[in-house]
């Protein structure tokens, strides 16, 4: 099973103008696969609340999976990509190519998109999409691969025996 948290970046969601549709989208996602959300949050687009959270969520160590939704756009407050560009400590681009790459097939507005996907620690750390359609459509999109991310992450002993050979 893996734990994850998920953070949702809103002005208006933090300030209790909106509900947080997203958050909870992506709260039964994740438990319609058999997993555990075991925090949630809901922060303004502001730079240090993101960065500060994610850094707190990571060095807890007890997030396998982040995901974050909200603030991937090309509007000037939209800035998760760059808060957590400043978290991570190594890059996943292939998790964020992948995301785009199926997005296409759905809407063109996925070249929109800047989400980005890192590492820090053992934690994983995904930016989804504000629109609580978009993010699970994201998730199912990652959902087939973060086991295996996270027993690699976490040097689980039979990580690498989930490799299978290819003739």
């Amino acid at each position: 099973m893996i734990t994850f948290a998920v953070l949702t970046v809103s002005d208006r969601s933090a300030a209790g103008i909106r509900p947080d549709l997203s958050g909870p989208a992506l709260i039964k996602g994740v438990e319609t696969e058999g997993h555990r959300v075991n925090v949630v949050a809901v922060v303004p687009d502001e730079f240090d609340a993101i960065r500060n959270i994610l850094t707190d969520w990571c060095d807890s160590d007890v997030y396998d999976v982040i995901l974050t939704t909200g603030g991937t756009g090309f509007a000037p407050r939209d800035i998760t990509p760059e808060a957590t560009l400043a978290v991570v400590q190594r890059l996943a681009p292939g998790i964020s190519e992948a995301i785009r790459a199926g997005s296409l097939t759905i809407t063109p507005h996925a070249m929109l998109s800047r989400a980005i996907a890192g590492i820090r620690g053992r934690t994983l750390i995904i930016n989804l999409p504000g629109s609580p359609k978009a993010a699970l459509e994201n998730l199912q999109i990652v959902m087939p691969v973060l086991e295996h991310a996270v027993s690699l992450l976490r040097e689980k002993p039979d990580a690498e025996s989930r490799h299978k050979a290819r003739i």
